[in-house]
């Protein structure tokens, strides 16, 4: 049995059973004790602001083996951003809000329990995404499914925001309901710490829930997660992420899409500078992310790869030496782009003037390239040096690309998964030569074959890895590789 220490700020909380009431002057100045039993701990007090006393009763809980409700995880996860933004949970499809004439309703979830009946799901679904006592909890009806998407479903979409609260800043008349959901919750078997005996590091999985097109859907997700723990990886996915919190994981893998003047780049050298083992660098984003830079860096490094020019001028001399050197159609890209957008044909010399124009009022930089037909595109995914994944991706319909965009909203073409041993032998040595220009993490490598002929079209960092199609072949053992990965390097870096 373990013994239980409430550590609250509030010294008028009364707790009528066998249960320690301490403040938090109190827990720091009279644990951990000589011979003490297992000790758990569930801390009452504001944990809002960073570095306040209710964060260091959790950080120092962690510290001296108590296990500790909230976590710090949890704790930095609940903290507002830089933004003020709350922590947010989409809420399932299948929800049906309560009747209300307001867009939105405040609640408070008290262990994961709530006064209203109708709530109680939301309640559940909040704590076991936030293990925190008290939570100040919103629902949200989301606007960008507008008023006509919600009428015409019989669900209310939207979103739960959730913030951690201390007992002291609870409204009184709950104070009651908080104490007798703490006294059930002590009674109930405590299954938090169950991870921390399987597993050896933490990894934060950052995503965005918000994203058109993401590197991986929700079930790729949660493979990463399940095999993350076979390899001693306790994998949290977390949609917001700061520079400040990135120092409490050893490890962090952005399955994000990423840029450079970005969030996702910053948060990569943030923990780059705390010393975690990271996916993606920050050197494979500036790399991958700048089509002028690999395609230079092919040139020197004798790559494969379409005839190309960078161009700082759409004059009619320049265009018709693009022409004449490189042929028509001509492919223009933007030097930072993704998913095929900034990725334009022309099949005309005054085309080719009329777009690299508008091209090169956002970028210094076009990079054109020769037009290389083919009915599909390589993607040989390479990890540390070695290829683990192929596929074929074919052109979208009516189209000369994988993605077509259209308006906000965008197709793609079907798909074919080999295992890398029926891959032609020039377009693994293509992918692999083409990896080590750009370093040693997880890319996808593009690449067109014509006949005999393999082009190397560009070296994706954060490649997409999406339940039924890069894991195809491989399933969940392809998942197993990219998390024993990370395992070998934070085994290395010896913490």
């Amino acid at each position: 049995m373990h013994r239980t220490l409430i550590v609250t700020d509030d010294t008028q909380l009364h707790v009528d059973t066998d249960l320690q009431v301490l403040t938090f002057e109190q827990y720091l100045a009279d644990f951990p004790k000589l011979n003490e039993p297992k000790t758990r701990v569930i801390n009452l007090c504001d944990t809002g602001k960073y570095l306040s006393q209710g964060y260091y009763c959790s950080l120092l809980a962690q510290a001296r083996k108590h296990k500790v409700l909230p976590s710090v995880n949890v704790i930095n996860d609940l903290r507002a951003s830089e933004k003020g933004e709350r922590a947010r949970i989409p809420l399932p499809k299948t929800f049906r809000w309560p009747e209300q004439k307001n867009p939105s309703q405040t609640f408070y979830v008290l262990f994961g329990q709530t006064r209203e009946p109708a709530l109680m799901p939301i309640a559940s679904m909040a704590f076991r995404h936030y293990p925190c006592p008290i939570m100040r909890v919103t629902l949200h009806i989301g606007a960008e499914y507008g008023a006509e998407a919600v009428s015409k479903s019989g669900h209310k979409m939207g979103y739960v925001e959730c913030e951690a609260i201390g007992y002291a800043q609870l409204p009184v008349e709950l104070r009651a309901d908080c104490v007798t959901h703490l006294q059930g919750f002590t009674q109930s078997h405590w299954t938090q710490a169950r991870q921390s005996k399987r597993t050896r590091w933490d990894m934060a999985i950052l995503v965005n829930p918000h994203e058109a097109t993401p590197p991986s859907d929700d079930k790729a997700i949660r493979n990463f997660v399940k095999a993350a723990e076979k390899v001693g990886i306790s994998a949290q996915v977390l949609s917001e992420l700061t520079a400040d919190d990135v120092g409490h994981f050893d490890a962090l893998f952005i399955r994000e899409t990423t840029a450079i003047d970005h969030h996702t780049y910053r948060l990569a050298r943030a923990a780059e500078r705390e010393g975690l083992v990271v996916m993606d660098d920050t050197q494979s984003i500036l790399r991958c992310c700048n089509k002028v830079f690999l395609q230079d860096a092919f040139t020197y490094q004798k790559v494969p790869a379409p005839k190309s020019q960078m161009v700082s001028s759409a004059e009619s001399s320049v265009c018709q030496q693009l022409v004449d050197e490189l042929g028509l159609p001509l492919v223009l890209k933007l030097p930072e782009s993704s998913f095929s957008r900034g990725v334009f044909k022309v099949e005309t010399i005054e085309d080719l003037q009329v777009r690299l124009t508008d091209m090169l009022s956002a970028s210094a930089l076009v990079l054109v390239q020769e037009y290389v037909y083919t009915e599909y595109d390589w993607r040989i995914g390479v990890l540390g040096g070695k290829p683990i994944y192929a596929c074929q991706y074919f052109m979208a319909r009516n189209h000369w690309q994988i993605y077509h965009h259209e308006g906000d909203g965008f197709s793609s073409g079907d798909f074919k998964t080999l295992p890398t041993f029926e891959v032609p032998r020039p377009v693994l040595h293509a992918a692999v030569k083409a990896a080590k220009v750009v370093g040693n993490g997880l890319y996808g490598v593009d690449i067109k074959q014509s006949g005999n002929k393999v082009y190397v079209i560009e070296v994706n960092d954060n490649p997409s890895i999406e339940s039924g199609v890069e894991d195809e072949y491989l399933g969940k053992e392809l998942y197993q590789l990219i998390m024993q990965e990370f395992a070998d390097r934070l085994e290395l870096r010896g913490r």
